[in-house]
This record gives C-alpha cells, structure tokens and sequence, in this order.
C-alpha cells in the first residue's frame, strides 16, 4: 500500500463534484471508485468532459477492499457511511480525507467533536454497522493527532467548530467551487425562474400534496423545474401538470448545470445542500437563492 497513493470513494454525484475539486486544488490526478449508478456515470463523464483530473474510475457494488488496500489516503464522500466505517476499521488508512455529503457535513463535523453520536442523523443504526463505529472513530481521531486527517469542503462550519477541530488536529480547507466555475460551458438558457426539485415526499420529511403546494407556489407566472435525482416518476408527473412548469431532466448535478450561468437567476428551493453550494457557483451572477417553505393549505370549512 502507498502510504500517500490517494483514491476517491464516492456515493454521489456531489461527492464526485468534490473530488475533482480537490484533485484540481492539489494539481494531482485522482483514480476514483465510484458506487454503480447511472447518476454517477453521467456525471463522471460529464467531470471527465471538463477535464477533470480522474485517473482510473472503478464502478463497484459494497467496499471496494482491493482499491482501498493499494492507497494509503482515502477521499471520503461519506463519513457516516457503515461501509467505510467497516473499511476503516479493518485497513486502517495512512490518511483520511473528508468530502462533502451535502448538508451533512455540519453534522458530521459535530460528530468528530463527539457533539452528537457518529451515526447519520435521523437513521436508526443497528448490528455491524454500531459495532464498527467506534474502532472507525479511533482511527480517524489517530491519524488527525498525527496531522493526517482532513475536511476539504464547501460549507461554512463556523468559527467555532473550525477552532474544535483544528485543536485536534484536523485540518481543515475551504473551496468554492472555483474549478467547477472556471470549467463550465455556458449554461442553457433557463429563464429566470428556476425551482429545484426535492426528495422530501420520497423520504417522508414532507406530503406529497404540500410538496406540489410548494411547487405551484414557487412557479407562479412560469418556471424551469430541475428534478431531484430520486424523485419518483408519479412525483414527476403531478410537477409536469402544473400550470406555467416547464421540466428540465438533466442527470446532473445542479451546481454542474448552473455553473456556467452569466445572467441573474432566480432560484427556489426547499432546505438543502444547494443552499450553501449555489450562492458560490453563482458568485458574481446576481442571482438569487431563495429558501421556501410549504405553502399553509386553507382550512376546509
């Protein structure tokens, strides 16, 4: 195993987006195994288009122990994930480096703190993957005490949270999609209006009707909707018989499909990643990214 040999292990679209941002900040060609899903082979393509420096991409099923073994630091898109908490513990890297998974990534920095338990929110976590947590723990709070442990990511985590880290050694780097900007072709003509879509109704944070309340709302006078990639064919359907909803399917991730915007836009989403990630992409645009909330439903008399 090359103690500094480096490897990306990726779960989702934006974690690859994250790992040629980090291969473009470190001038350094990155092979990368990523889970087998159509999402992720769009968008490598689509980052190898732009000149991504990836090396060899490995698709694989479950932990890809053999690429890991060979590669002393490891980029990591999911630091909850039971499967690199299993990898960990067993091959114990040289170097760990953190990536962002959306939003999680404030939760994840609280859980290196020992702030919150190291399990992702909301999941309940039973059998191999809460018996391995706390040998992965070790691990990386091991090798951030030697200075090998690192968060490369997009979001603010807030002053106190970077001084907690550092004081255990993690170090700690901030980008802003500079390379992901600098890459980007002219984005399509979109309008103005733009609402993002959510996995919210698939997940059971929100009904499917509030959901279609939110989306009629935020399209009033005419939009450009851009699917979440796990939306549902029957969410996507009630979306497309929206008055004024005009739907885009691109396969990729939004911060890919915005970046080359020149004009202002005018971006409505629920709570999400994009929240923090596109006011970056879009710095200097004078576009806007507004929050929404669900609609109140008026009361049936």
């Amino acid at each position: 195993m090359g103690r500094n040999d480096v490897l990306a292990w990726v779960e989702s679209p934006l974690q690859l987006l994250g790992a040629a941002e980090w291969a473009a900040a470190h001038r350094t060609t990155v092979p990368v195994a990523g889970r087998l899903t159509a999402q992720i082979s769009e968008t490598a393509d689509e980052l190898l288009a732009r000149g991504a420096r990836f090396g060899e991409l490995e698709p694989y099923l479950g932990i890809p122990w053999n690429l890991l073994a060979r590669h002393g630091h490891w980029l990591i898109g999911d630091g909850f994930s039971g499967q690199f908490r299993l990898a960990a513990g067993v091959l114990r890297p040289h170097r760990v480096t953190f990536l962002d998974d959306g939003a999680l990534a404030l939760s994840f920095a609280d859980s290196l703190l020992g702030r919150r338990p190291y399990a992702r929110p909301g999941v309940h976590e039973r059998g191999l993957t809460t018996l391995v947590a706390p040998f992965a723990a070790e691990v990386v709070h091991r090798r951030a005490g030697a200075r090998r442990a690192h968060l490369f990511t997009a979001f603010d985590l807030g002053a106190d949270r970077v001084e907690a880290l550092g004081d255990r050694g993690f170090g700690i780097r901030r980008h802003d999609f500079s390379w992901t900007r600098a890459t980007a072709p002219a984005a399509p003509d979109l309008g103005r209006r733009i609402v993002l879509g959510s996995a919210r109704p698939v997940d059971g944070r929100m009904p499917a009707a509030d959901y279609i309340a939110w989306v009629t709302d935020a399209a009033a006078g005419g939009a450009v909707y851009l699917p979440h990639r796990r939306e549902t064919a029957e969410q996507l359907a009630a979306v497309a018989a929206i008055p004024g909803v005009d739907i885009l399917e691109t396969r990729l991730p939004v911060e890919l499909v915005l970046a080359g915007a020149r004009q202002p836009l005018d971006i409505r989403t629920l709570p999400s990643s994009t929240t923090s990630t596109l006011p970056l992409v879009l710095a200097g645009t004078g576009s806007t990214v507004r929050t929404g909330t669900t609609p109140r439903r008026k009361a049936v008399a």
